[in-house]
C-alpha cells in the first residue's frame, strides 16, 4: 500500500511541476484561400475533347490568371484517343512511363509566375504524357503548382504524385481535384477558395 502511495504521490509531483510554466507551441496557420489579388497564375492546359479547356478557362476567369495551351507537336486524332483499342498512340504512350510525346512550343513563360495551375484529362488513370513532357522542360523551382484534371469517372488519384517527381524539388504541390463533366464555373471558384 505505501509503495502505491508514494508512486501516485510521485506522479502527481510531476503533473504540478508540468503545469508550472506553459509551453509555447505554434499554433498552425488556419487555412487560407488561394490569394489572387498578389500573386500571378498562368493556367497551362492540355485538352483534346474541349472538357479540360473549359475547366481552364474556368480556371483562369476566377484566378484572373493568363492561359497557355500545351500543344503536341503531332496533335491527337480521335483515333488515338480511343482507349478500347490497345494499340492506339494515346493506349500505347500511357503504358510507357518513358515516352514523352514532343511539344509544338516551349514559350510558357513560367519564369514570370509563382502559381501554376496545371490542367489536363485523365488518361487510362494518369495525366498524358504530354504533361511528363511538359513539367519536365521547364524549371518550377520556387513555384506553386496546383493540378487539377477532367475525367468521366476516376479521381486525379496518384497523377500529381508521380508529376511532382519529375520537378524540382523546390516546387510546392497542392492537393489536386478531379471535375467530372458536368461541373460549373462556381465548382472551379469553389475549389480555389477553398484550397
Amino acid at each position: 500500500m505505501r509503495k502505491i502511495f508514494l508512486v501516485l504521490m510521485s506522479v502527481m509531483m510531476i503533473l504540478l511541476a508540468g503545469c508550472g510554466e506553459e509551453e509555447k507551441v505554434a499554433a498552425p496557420e488556419p487555412s487560407k484561400a488561394v490569394d489572387t489579388s498578389s500573386q500571378k497564375f498562368l493556367v497551362a492546359y492540355f485538352s483534346c475533347t474541349g472538357t479540360s479547356k473549359k475547366l481552364a478557362e474556368y480556371s483562369a476567369e476566377v484566378l484572373n490568371a493568363d492561359l497557355y495551351e500545351i500543344k503536341p507537336e503531332i496533335p491527337y486524332s480521335e483515333t488515338d484517343l480511343n482507349w478500347r483499342d490497345e494499340t492506339t498512340r494515346a493506349t500505347v504512350e500511357q503504358r510507357d512511363e518513358k515516352v514523352r510525346p514532343a511539344l509544338a512550343d516551349k514559350n510558357a513563360n513560367i519564369a514570370d509566375y509563382q502559381n501554376i495551375v496545371l490542367v489536363f484529362p485523365i488518361w487510362w488513370g494518369n495525366a498524358p504524357r504530354i504533361i511528363d513532357t511538359f513539367v519536365e522542360s521547364y524549371d518550377f523551382s520556387g513555384k506553386t503548382v496546383i493540378p487539377i484534371c477532367t475525367s468521366s469517372s476516376s479521381e486525379i488519384g496518384t497523377s500529381a504524385e508521380y508529376l511532382q517527381t519529375l520537378t524540382s524539388k523546390s516546387a510546392t504541390w497542392k492537393h489536386g481535384k478531379s471535375f467530372y463533366k458536368k461541373f460549373s464555373k462556381d465548382d472551379v471558384k469553389n475549389y480555389f477558395d477553398n484550397l
